[in-house]
């Protein structure tokens, strides 16, 4: 019979079995969450630290010469990228956090089997397996 419950309650997410928490993992989710939250607040300095970048280009010839005007809006583009690429990450941590609330961190959000702890490491943000990633 407790092998019966063991097997139970190492069910993957979803499948509405309750999941197993050690204090070893708990600890570690708290560590993951700490990292996410100071990424998500690093990536919000830089944002603010970056306005002046993204706001658009003044195009009066009379004051810049043809050079500096595509060299000021080249720059605005890639700030602009930049600030694109910082908004998809932001998500990607609160997905995550989102996901550590929930008790589902950890596990594949596509096949639900673990994401290894040196991927998680890497970066705590990753949602998928590398199995799933490669596919």
């Amino acid at each position: 019979m407790q092998e019966l419950l063991d097997q139970l309650m190492e069910v993957k997410p979803g499948k509405g079995f309750i999941k197993r928490m050690t204090v070893a993992k708990a600890d570690k989710l708290e560590e993951y969450r700490k990292l996410l939250e100071t990424r998500r607040d690093e990536i919000r300095r830089l944002t603010a630290i970056s306005a002046d970048g993204r706001e658009p280009v003044e195009l009066d010839q009379t004051t810049q010469g043809r050079l500096s005007r595509m060299d000021a809006l080249q720059q605005q583009e890639m700030a602009l990228e930049q600030e694109r690429r910082r908004r998809v990450e932001t998500r990607r941590i609160d997905a995550a956090l989102q996901r550590i609330d929930e008790g589902d961190y950890s596990y594949c959000t596509s096949c639900g089997d673990d994401i290894e702890p040196k991927r998680l490491e890497n970066d705590p943000a990753v949602p998928l397996c590398v199995a799933c990633a490669k596919a």
